[in-house]
């Protein structure tokens, strides 16, 4: 069984639950030092620039260290679904979606795998990889760690969720997220700098910062809108989404057992607008649907 000394003593992202994953020892994540994957296959649903026409090589990992209760990815997110497999394999299966024509691999939920992805990366690179490198991230990020892949990603991911440091704690069990995250996105555009663009519209280097407005949380949106334009100004591009998807298990939460309506996304758009903010991404309505919620049925594993 492969080891890690980071996972001796489990601390690569703000939760430093201290486990030895190594031995087996379940920390927030809960998931072991070997990867589990669900699924790796061509995503069709992601921003243009990182879908294209052929699809992103997609990799959602297992387990995750925010733990959301509105997670759409929930099956995987607690760590109870999905495939072992080893650094090896994980770089076998970058190859692989590079051949089925990916425009990129797509790491998804990769925060508590950080040095099995490093080496995966490495190898996989030794072996010809060439296509870019996506960071897909909930922004709940330690620098140190981020530093760790630099050079090695091309492209970041992340979503900023709250302003509001309630709404973190209430929905994700974290009482400082939006210090953490701002943090972790000013590393993130340190790395990549300014986007760049191939000459079909695909990113190739640069960070996007995706917000998913959550019903009854405009005001919280603008907050976070606001702080990421004045902190970043148009030198990053923004997905503001409104895909927001209720799920079965959000029974004792009844604020989100709704969609966000037509007319609180629009206001969000036009509120970006106002503030100048040029550089956007934005939805349409059915992209609410569950439809696209990928089918976690361990596809390319």
């Amino acid at each position: 069984m492969e080891t890690w000394k980071e996972m001796e003593d489990c601390r690569i992202c703000h939760r430093d639950c201290g486990v030895n994953r190594n031995q087996g020892e379940l920390g927030f994540c809960r998931v072991p030092a070997e990867v589990i994957l669900a699924r790796a296959a061509l995503h069709h649903w992601e921003e243009p620039c990182i879908s294209g026409e052929r699809g992103s090589g997609t990799v959602f990992f297992s387990g995750c260290n925010m733990g959301c209760v509105y997670c759409q990815n929930h099956e995987i997110a607690l760590g109870v679904y999905g495939k072992k497999v080893s650094v090896k394999r994980l770089s076998e299966i970058f190859l692989e979606l590079q051949h089925k024509g990916a425009h990129n691999i797509n790491l998804v939920t990769p925060s508590h795998y950080v040095p099995q992805i490093r080496e995966a990366i490495l190898a996989s690179k030794g072996l010809g990889l060439t296509i870019p490198i996506v960071y897909n991230t909930s922004s709940y990020e330690k620098v140190e760690t981020l530093k760790m892949l630099e050079g090695l990603v091309d492209i970041y991911l992340p979503d900023f969720k709250y302003f509001d440091e309630n709404l973190g704690l209430r929905y994700s069990r974290t009482k400082e997220y939006r210090t953490i995250a701002l943090e972790a996105l000013k590393e993130m555009v340190r790395q990549t700098g300014k986007p760049v663009f191939d000459e079909e519209g695909m990113l190739l280097k640069g960070t996007i910062i995706r917000h998913l407005s959550l019903p009854g949380s405009l005001g919280d949106s603008k907050e976070i809108l606001m702080l990421l334009k004045d902190t970043f100004g148009n030198s990053v591009y923004f997905s503001i989404m409104n895909q927001y998807t209720p799920m079965e298990v959000l029974r004792k939460y009844p604020e989100l057992q709704r969609k966000l309506t037509e007319e609180e996304y629009e206001e969000l758009v036009s509120f970006a607008q106002l503030l100048g903010i040029r550089k956007a991404f934005i939805q349409e309505g059915e992209t609410q649907d569950e439809s696209f919620i990928p089918p976690f049925n361990g596809e390319g594993l």
